[in-house]
């Protein structure tokens, strides 16, 4: 089928965007870190359930201890810090803030790269990372009437959450690099293309052992908050919404994407989610929308399309 990658890569794109929507609800009804366990063990068993019926074991076969460390690591800093950072930023500034900040996670995996791996960072790239921030700036900054000192018209707070959520996703992603090459080694290459699957899924164990201690022993109360949230029928429903389009559609698809077409074509085309967003947001949570803020927006994803070029 013509197009066919590309395609894929757009339903990507719409279903990222569903999980940030459904992910905003859950998240002002049963909090961040409630809903990140939940979504967690919802992961889990969707993963299992597609291993099992794949290569037949439902857990990441053939892992060894240095897999698992690399993996780990990146489930620690890519969901435990940056999807924590995520819905709290949903919370704070709305999913569809949230989203445009997720842009800063390709400049956050090219630096990273450059670090650990000594890629090499390309003029494209350093000007994929201006014009990414100038797009931010521009969605996020206002001036007042009669004034021309530029002013933040969010919460300082939300925007920290969003800048470290989107760092967060782009380092946790060069980890989950490092992590499956060495899976490919050491497997010899026995799980295909169901190898991202068992890597995802070592990555959501740390994950949720990660907002288990967050929820049950760092915080107050954390039995009675998870009880609460789970006997709310439309904040469960959110979460297993944001569940299923994130990390389980929204993911598999992904990965599916990138054997039909260019990589950097699917990864810019998926990346569209906080323009995606924008409409939804005003239908369906009546938040005014400026042309400076659909402008913001289009520049942050031209500037991450500069990075695959």
């Amino acid at each position: 089928m013509l197009f066919l990658g590309e395609i894929i890569s757009l339903v990507v794109a719409v279903s990222w965007t569903a999980t940030a929507l459904f992910a905003d609800v859950a998240s002002n009804r049963m909090g961040s870190i409630v809903l990140n366990v939940i979504r967690m063990v919802l992961s889990l068993l969707f993963l299992a359930i597609t291993l099992w019926v794949t290569i037949g074991v439902p857990y990441p076969a053939m892992a060894d201890g240095q897999t698992i460390f690399w993996l780990g690591l990146s489930g620690f800093v890519g969901y435990v810090l940056g999807d924590y950072c995520l819905f709290q930023s949903y919370v704070l500034i709305g999913s569809r803030f949230g989203q445009l900040f997720m842009t800063l996670s390709s400049p956050a995996a090219a630096l990273t790269a450059w670090i650990l791996l000594g890629e090499h960072m390309t003029a494209m790239a350093l000007l994929g990372m201006a014009i990414t921030m100038i797009g931010i700036g521009m969605s996020v900054l206002n001036k007042n009437n009669g004034e021309k000192k530029l002013t933040l018209k969010l919460p300082v707070k939300g925007v920290l959450m969003g800048i470290g959520a989107g760092m967060g996703q782009g380092i946790g992603l060069v980890l989950s690099k490092v992590g499956m090459e060495h899976y490919e080694i050491v497997s010899g290459g026995a799980l295909g293309h169901m190898m991202p699957f068992a890597s995802t899924m070592i990555r959501a164990v740390v994950g949720m052992i990660g907002f288990s201690f967050a929820l049950f022993i760092f915080s107050k109360n954390g039995g009675a908050k998870f009880m609460k949230g789970v006997k709310d029928k439309k904040g469960m429903a959110c979460a297993l919404g944001a569940a299923t389009f994130g990390p389980f559609i929204g993911v598999s698809l992904s990965l599916m994407a990138t054997l039909y077409t260019n990589a950097g074509i699917a990864q810019t085309i998926m990346a569209m989610t906080p323009v995606f967003i924008l409409l939804p947001s005003k239908i369906f949570f009546h938040q005014d929308i400026t042309k400076l803020e659909v402008l913001g927006a289009i520049i942050s994803v031209i500037g991450v399309s500069l990075f695959f070029m």
